[in-house]
């Protein structure tokens, strides 16, 4: 009848044992999300400030000085931009946490017993709701560049929904293995900045690929890797001028399935790994 202490339960069980901690998820998702500009005067302001600022950035060299705009009507540049920086920094602020989710809470790991894969959710979760404080700077951006209110903003919800879940798995799988090689913490921002790039978060991926000299099917993977069918989605919900003829073929369906792939996957990889965290 004895069991080995920190076993790994099953993975129906541990579904429940997760289930059982949503409100400690919650809560320690709204505390982090609190304690992260504590020590700074503008506070929570920097929530939506700081991408605000990288899309001031990003507008100055790529819309004006590189002509990045090719592509897209003039008047829904900005918003454009502001849309796309919004929603990748979403991804990219969730893998990153997810990285040090383990190694960056070793105290807490070791001094308590709850399902480890709490943390990287209420990471994931935290960066969600700070994406939705500065959704409320989103919407004003929007409508100052020409797209008033439409029920074409209600597909905003699925689409990060489905996005939330992506990001969640990939925060579960770097939160694996960062726990082991926490050097990953300071190779992961190179990486995420190349994703960027190669995401069209400044610039229309079939426009600034027509005249270049690349194979045609390029450009059509580029706009079904994920943060690519992210931002589409959210810049074809809220931006009026741009409609259906900008997305890929079967963006929703990627967009489901990046989700469950990366959920799926993310989910398992990080559970076979759970009786570790924490050890050695």
């Amino acid at each position: 009848g004895l069991t080995v202490s920190g076993a790994r339960p099953s993975l129906v069980e541990y579904v429940r044992q997760l289930w059982d901690r949503r409100h400690f998820i919650l809560a320690f998702s709204r505390a982090k999300l609190t304690a992260q500009y504590s020590q700074a005067k503008l506070g929570q302001l920097w929530q939506v400030a700081t991408p605000l600022l990288n899309a001031a950035v990003y507008f100055f060299i790529f819309g004006l000085l590189l002509g990045a705009r090719r592509g897209i009507p003039h008047e829904v540049y900005v918003p454009f931009l502001v849309t796309g920086v919004f929603v990748f920094t979403f991804t990219q602020s969730s893998v990153l946490a997810g990285v040090r989710a383990i190694s960056g809470n070793l105290g807490l790991v070791r001094a308590l017993h709850f399902p480890r894969a709490s943390l990287p959710v209420s990471f994931a979760l935290q960066q969600l709701q700070q994406l939705l404080f500065s959704m409320i700077v989103l919407v004003v951006v929007v409508m100052a560049f020409g797209s008033p209110p439409a029920l074409s903003w209600l597909l905003v919800v699925p689409a990060l929904l489905l996005q939330f879940v992506f990001n969640t798995g990939l925060a579960l799988i770097f939160a694996r293995m960062g726990s082991k090689t926490p050097d990953l913490a300071q190779l992961m921002p190179f990486v995420l900045r190349t994703w960027m790039y190669a995401s069209g978060v400044m610039f229309s991926i079939p426009a600034m690929l027509h005249d270049k000299d690349v194979p045609g099917w390029l450009a059509e993977v580029l706009q079904w890797n994920p943060a690519a069918v992210y931002m589409d989605l959210v810049r074809f919900a809220l931006i009026d001028d741009y409609g259906s003829a900008y997305l890929p073929p079967h963006v929703w369906a990627f967009a489901l399935g990046w989700a469950l792939l990366a959920g799926v996957i993310g989910f398992v990889y990080f559970w076979k790994a759970e009786e570790r965290y924490g050890r050695g």
